[in-house]
């Protein structure tokens, strides 16, 4: 007699692990993101950079992996593309923020100067992409010159004086009252250049703020210096671009650009009468390009 025997079904397979990561997974995001910290290395000029890229795009565990480093250390990933590297911007909280204050420090600006260099700062910005389709075309090249945006912010201290007097406000407030209502006349009563015995640019002259904005924009890897001419001639990388977007829709860039800028490509654009646009508030120190002290 043969017994009966009874068969269960199979128990289900274990799902098999989750891939772990290894300390050499963590030490190349790491490395990854160092190379992002890293804004003049070209990734066609290191092949090392080159290949963490490749990986990042093609490998999302790894990806997922060097965003956690960056989110880790404060900082918010822009691209991560062969054009641009890994770009990275920091949050307030991040140590690797750059300050106003800290930047004021950098360039010895005084107190009363920093709302100036921050509006340096903007106007770099709005003469290097004057249309939202620049900041949109990745192959476009922003061109801009020290005495191309010092004209520039003068023209806009023309036009914000014009519009002040039309709306028969003040014009004549506390220089440390925020906006560029304030800033342009601040702006507007410095010497363009200064004067010295040996006809240096005063550091304190409103070129030579602007020449400390570009300055510091090129050592960051935002603006490559292609010429002397006109102060010192400018152009910009895919970096910069990409910090712009990411500060397009500050309320002091949006105000700037209301003015209307002529979009060229020599570096020495000039305004155009505005369209009927109804006036922006602007809040303290809105959309400079570092984080309040």
């Amino acid at each position: 007699m043969t017994e009966h025997v009874e068969w269960s079904e199979p128990e289900a397979a274990a799902a098999p692990a989750s891939t772990s990561v290894t300390p050499a997974d963590a030490a190349d995001a790491a490395r990854l993101v160092a190379f992002g910290l890293q804004p003049k290395l070209q990734p066609a000029r290191d092949q090392e950079y080159a290949d963490l890229l490749r990986r990042y795009r093609e490998d999302p565990p790894f990806a997922r992996l060097a965003d956690a480093v960056a989110t880790g250390l404060g900082l918010i990933v822009l691209e991560v593309s062969p054009r641009a590297g890994m770009a990275v911007t920091a949050s307030e909280d991040s140590v690797f923020a750059v300050r106003m204050g800290d930047y004021a420090r950098r360039t010895s600006a005084d107190g009363g100067d920093r709302f100036l260099h921050g509006l340096a700062h903007l106007a770099v910005a709005a003469m290097a992409f004057p249309r939202p389709e620049d900041l949109a075309d990745d192959g476009y090249i922003g061109r801009v010159t020290v005495n191309g945006v010092d004209a520039f912010v003068r023209q806009a201290c023309n036009r914000l004086e014009q519009r002040a007097a039309e709306q028969g406000e003040n014009t004549d407030p506390a220089s440390d009252a925020p906006g560029l209502e304030a800033a342009w006349r601040i702006w507007a009563r410095r010497s363009a250049t200064g004067a010295t015995k040996d006809a240096r640019r005063l550091a304190g002259s409103t070129t030579g703020i602007v020449a400390k904005a570009v300055t510091f924009l090129t050592d960051s890897g935002f603006l490559q210096r292609t010429g002397d001419d006109n102060g010192g001639t400018y152009r910009t990388t895919a970096r910069y671009q990409l910090q712009v977007r990411d500060m397009a829709g500050s309320a002091a860039l949006a105000e700037l650009l209301e003015l209307g800028v002529v979009p060229v490509t020599d570096g020495t654009p000039t305004l155009l009468p505005p369209d009927d646009t109804d006036d922006l508030d602007l809040v303290a120190d809105a959309g400079l390009p570092f984080h309040s002290v």
